[in-house]
């Protein structure tokens, strides 16, 4: 019965020793997840740090993800931010290296994004190397290999080669100027003879994405201003005409009287 109690009494004191390792291993192992999610969030921000200096000449605001759409990849979701903080339809979105989509729709503190992988979605691009514009546009399918397809490529002189950057043109309506869709993966002549279209990589990760830029300024308010500073300069010049005209007409009306 002695050495029975002292069995027990071992027995007692192996399973506390074991419950407080178990503790600790607990707690170390809540403490390296947490280390590593810090190092991905902080790895997060240092790309967004680097692509807000990228494109520094807007004004940008960071955004996280709180709902998708169903699926794989991020082609439709939705951002904590909105009216509220001054965001507006066909706002410009980036991340990773380049360009995710544009804001579809929005309400006071949240926005629904469309990227450019989205099936029907389309980018005007231009190859960064020679200047020639291309359309690119998205399907959930090709995408499934990590490619979007681009086409109505016009490369005459065979400039374009594969690797070169694509980025958004400044023709495109929705879309500012320059920012990096991706790199031509692929490259096919047409049975046109007259253009080319291929694959493209691009150049954010469609299958990782938490935070984002939110550019502030749109396609649309940038040609507006430029229009109004065209259509001033054009008033200020038709008074500077009208001024002209009225200085050669009084001194026609003086030389009448000299004479």
């Amino acid at each position: 019965m002695t050495d029975r109690s002292k069995d027990l009494a071992n027995i007692h004191q192996l399973q506390s020793e074991n419950d407080a390792l178990q503790k600790k291993v607990d707690d170390l192992t809540t403490e390296n997840t947490n280390l590593q999610q810090e190092k991905y969030e902080l790895s997060n921000l240092r790309k967004l740090y680097d692509l807000d200096a990228t494109y520094s000449q807007y004004d940008k605001i960071g955004a996280r993800i709180i709902a998708k759409d169903a699926g794989n990849w991020y082609h439709s979701f939705v951002i904590d931010k909105g009216t509220d903080e001054g965001i507006s339809v066909d706002m410009n979105i980036i991340a990773g290296s380049g360009l995710v989509g544009r804001i579809t729709s929005v309400g006071p503190d949240w926005a629904k994004v469309e990227t450019i992988i989205a099936d029907n979605s389309s980018v005007s691009g231009m190859v960064l190397s020679s200047s020639d514009n291309l359309i690119v546009t998205g399907d959930l399918t090709t995408y499934a290999n990590g490619e979007i397809t681009f086409s109505k490529l016009v490369d005459e002189a065979d400039k374009v080669t594969i690797g070169d950057k694509v980025v958004t043109s400044n023709i495109s309506d929705k879309y500012l100027p320059g920012i990096l869709i991706g790199y031509i993966n692929t490259l096919n002549s047409d049975s046109n003879n007259l253009t080319k279209s291929g694959l493209l990589t691009p150049a954010v990760d469609f299958e990782h994405l938490d935070e984002v830029l939110v550019i502030l300024q749109k396609k649309q308010s940038v040609s507006a201003s430029s229009g109004v500073s065209s259509e001033s300069e054009a008033q200020n010049a038709g008074s500077a005409d009208a001024s002209d005209s009225s200085a050669q007409a009084d001194s026609g009306r003086s030389s009448t009287n000299e004479n």
